[in-house]
């Protein structure tokens, strides 16, 4: 499968999309700081507990995307990306050639550490910079760029052929109709470490929760329902004390009732032995 680019009037790019060779080995590219895998592990552990994974879907964390550039095989692993529909999936997976074993991805994500490695690089020829192969070679519609020391959130858009900087929204959110989620920052705690997260919210603008926050929200849940069912037992012994009590004091009026019958009663006949009409005293 080929792609002719024409790339600022410069001669075509030939782009190809073919299988790696047989027995062709990756290279392990070195993560640059261990909050990275991190991040980028929270990002789809929210998706899963939210059941926003499909089958047919790819998430992956610095991973490989190929491309052949000019007959030269170029490979990019992003720290996180997003592919909406794979053609097959499998049991074990580290590269992935858009076109020819699925949809290109979505969304691509790097995470910037204290070296600059090339994440904003435009270089053209062989081997070129992340940013042209994400926008001129696989045109991939959102790249993302996130800075975790100062929690700066970057969203570029490709918009004909180029990418354009997104403003975020008045949360500080940015709108992936791609997903279906906002994301953005998140300053906290998990797995400790502490810092700047990016999160996804839903529509409702709740946020998707980590692990933890959902064993936290439902042993929350669980001690509110125990609480109000105590609540409950405490309300519904009370009012049967109440009511034994009400039962307590119709009976001691009944009670009452009944002496003053008899005491009448008494009166009556002590005045009728006595030959005086008690309709006349009573």
């Amino acid at each position: 499968m080929t792609t002719q680019l024409k790339i600022n009037q410069k001669p075509a790019l030939e782009i190809t999309w073919e299988p790696l060779p047989t027995g062709f080995k990756l290279e392990d590219e070195p993560v640059e700081n261990t909050g990275q895998p991190l991040i980028a592990g929270a990002l789809r552990e929210s998706l899963e507990i939210a059941q926003r994974i499909q089958p047919q879907m790819l998430i992956a964390t610095n991973f490989g995307l190929c491309a052949t550039m000019n007959g030269e095989l170029v490979i990019k692993a992003p720290d996180w990306l997003y592919v909406a529909s794979v053609k097959e999936q499998l049991a074990s997976r580290n590269s992935y050639t858009p076109n020819l074993e699925g949809d290109l991805p979505q969304i691509v994500m790097e995470f910037l550490s204290a070296t600059e490695c090339g994440e904003y690089s435009i270089k053209p020829t062989y081997p070129p910079g992340k940013w042209f192969f994400y926008e001129q070679i696989l045109q991939i519609p959102i790249y993302v760029i996130f800075e975790p020391g100062a929690g700066l959130l970057e969203l570029y858009r490709l918009q004909n052929g180029k990418y354009e900087l997104e403003q975020p929204d008045e949360n500080g959110r940015h709108w992936l109709p791609e997903i279906d989620l906002y994301l953005g920052t998140w300053n906290g705690s998990k797995t400790d470490r502490c810092g700047y997260w990016l999160r996804w919210w839903n529509q409702s603008s709740a946020i998707l929760p980590w692990a933890v926050e959902q064993i936290e929200s439902e042993r929350y849940r669980a001690e509110q329902e125990s609480q109000r069912a105590e609540q409950e037992s405490r309300r519904a012994e009370q009012e049967s004390q109440r009511a034994e009590q009400e039962s307590q004091r119709a009976e001691q009026e009944s009670q009452r009732a009944d002496r003053e019958r008899e005491e009448k009663e008494k009166l009556i006949t002590y005045l009728r032995d006595r030959g005086i009409d008690p309709n006349e005293i009573i």
